[in-house]
């Protein structure tokens, strides 16, 4: 906390400084006996009325009274981060986005409209369908990436995103980032603000990728080019269609693991090499086999064919919830680079600020 030449805790922070990163302490209205501060640091996305609003690396918003601060300061916009493999966002956003490529995409300024979807005949399609297209595989590759401005007002953006979206049969999802510099916390609490739902959180793990050739036993694991019958049948999303196909195929270099099993694989995983990027998927062991380390012998042979094509460092995202594969991945030495979400467009179809809390 800032604190003076004389001692005092200080408020060094002002509406000017929204969009800035900061770390405030401020008072506890209903705290536990004994605790009468607590502190948050995070990007200031707003201060009107009287409240602070902070998205902190997570995404998660915290409304703090202007009242209740005790003090405050600006701090360096991004923390520096002890492992892994240094990279932006930016550069890592769009090795992610060229991993789970879109069947078509338009350019909305800096924006990316994403979209994997496939068309349904129209005998097929169910009674009042004014669409002949099924939803999309993966919202990785079924929403908007704004690397930057849209080139027009953000509620014109987002009336254009939700037609393009629209005229696809597809919910209009918009994909940020928090945590590192460079994120989007602001348009996380814009689109907050027009009432826009944050669905999924997820983050993005970096590390390095030649520790991971020497685990496991990579001669067990078959390679291929290409996800056979037997691998869909060990993928978890069943009923792959030619779409989804498409997207787990495509991208720079992308390569196919298996374990065989009786009938089906006992272990499988994808890998797309993407320059010095190697970034990994659809790692599934059989429930029945886990903890023998199949699902590292899978991300060893995957990781020896990177390195034989010249990547150097690896990525792979991970939901926030999911315990058994971050303790997994933090064992083979990955970290988190940065959380991102997807917010989906209110059903009412408003793109105006709500006024309700944030």
């Amino acid at each position: 906390m800032e604190i003076s030449a004389a001692g005092r805790l200080e408020v060094r922070i002002t509406t000017a400084d929204v969009g800035k990163r900061v770390s405030v302490r401020s008072l506890i209205e209903h705290g536990p006996p004994g605790e009468k501060f607590t502190d948050t640091v995070g990007v200031l996305t707003s201060w009107d009325n009287g409240v602070l609003l902070i998205t902190r690396r997570g995404g998660e918003s915290v409304r703090i009274a202007e009242s209740a601060l005790v003090a405050g300061k600006v701090v360096p916009s991004a923390p520096a981060r002890r492992r892994g493999p240094a990279a932006s966002y930016r550069e890592l956003a769009r090795v992610a986005a060229r991993a789970w490529p879109p069947v078509e995409s338009e350019r909305l300024g800096e924006w990316e409209l994403r979209a994997a979807v496939e068309a349904v005949p129209r005998a097929a399609r169910p009674p009042g369908a004014v669409t002949g297209r099924r939803a999309g595989f993966t919202r990785r590759a079924n929403s908007v990436l704004p690397l930057g401005d849209p080139g027009r007002p953000l509620d014109e953006a987002l009336d254009a995103v939700r037609r393009w979206y629209g005229e696809r049969g597809l919910p209009a999802y918009v994909q940020t980032a928090t945590g590192a510099e460079g994120t989007q916390e602001l348009l996380c609490a814009e689109l907050e603000r027009r009432g826009w739902v944050r669905e999924v959180t997820a983050e993005l793990w970096v590390g390095a990728l030649a520790p991971l050739a020497d685990r496991g036993d990579p001669d067990a694991v078959v390679l291929s080019r290409t996800a056979d019958e037997a691998w869909l049948a060990r993928y978890r999303r069943k009923g792959v269609s030619e779409v989804a196909l498409r997207v787990l195929g495509g991208g720079p270099s992308v390569w196919f693991a298996t374990v065989p099993g009786e009938g089906v694989p006992a272990a499988i995983g994808r890998c797309v090499v993407d320059g010095r990027w190697a970034g990994f998927a659809a790692v599934e062991v059989d429930p029945a086999l886990r903890r023998r380390g199949l699902g590292t012998a899978v991300m060893a042979a995957l990781a020896r064919q990177a390195l034989d094509e010249g990547a150097s460092a690896a990525w792979l995202q991970v939901e926030s919830d999911n315990a058994a594969a971050r303790g997994l991945y933090a064992g083979m030495g990955f970290a988190a680079h940065h959380a991102y979400h997807h917010y989906r467009a209110p059903a009412d179809g408003g793109t105006g600020p709500s006024h309700g809390p944030a």
